[in-house]
This record gives C-alpha cells, structure tokens and sequence, in this order.
C-alpha cells in the first residue's frame, strides 16, 4: 500500500532487493590487485606465494577487513586473476628417451590397427 500511495500502480511492480552492500570496496580491491601483481616480499609478509588465506590476513591488517576466502578468491576471480601452479618435473628426466618413446609408441599403435582402419586412412 505505502508503494502504492507513493509511485501510483508502478509501485506494485515487483522489484528485486538492492541486497548487501559488497564487502571489498573498489579500493579494498585495487590494493588487493595491486599487492597480488607485486608478489609478497619473503622478509616483510613472511610467505614466498601468496595464498588465498594469506591474502585474506593481509586484507585484516591492512584495511581491518574481515572477509572469508571464498569471498577474496571469487574477487580475484572477477579481477582476471586465475591460479596457476607450476608441475613438477622429476630430476631424472630424459627428454631423447621421452621422444624415443612417443616415436614407437605411435608406430606399435598403428600397426596394431585392423586393416580395415588403416586402409581408410
């Protein structure tokens, strides 16, 4: 009634809620960039790689923000930050032998085809 009496028969449209207010300000996450594109500083931050936890600390000291990581990592997220984690590779590693094995494995596997796929190709 009270939409009613103050905006007419627009104000009986339904309308969705403004919601919460977001929790990272436009420059909570301009320095949350900034620092992620910076990398931590071993001696100041105590970390050689920035965690999702460990930025969320940051974020704590910093600016007295409290947020879950869900929350940072779903920022970062929407900022272009994707998570990237370098593969190990084993010490003992042979890259002749490695190729000499892609290189007969695929002559065995084309002559253990039937006859009728590899006349087909």
């Amino acid at each position: 009634m009270l939409h009613f009496n103050a905006e007419g028969p627009e104000g009986l449209i339904a309308r969705n809620p403004p919601g919460a207010a977001p929790q990272l300000t436009a420059e909570h996450r301009a320095a949350l960039a900034q620092v992620v594109e910076d990398g931590p500083i071993p001696a100041v931050h105590g970390v050689v790689r920035w965690r999702i936890k460990d930025l969320v600390a940051w974020l704590h000291e910093e600016f007295g923000v409290s947020v879950c990581e869900t929350t940072v990592s779903g920022a970062l997220k929407s900022m272009g930050f994707v998570k990237l984690t370098a593969r190990p590779r084993h010490h003992g590693r042979n890259e002749q032998a490695l190729e000499a094995f892609k290189e007969a494995s695929l002559r065995n596997s084309r002559s253990s085809e039937p006859d009728c796929v590899r006349k087909h190709r």
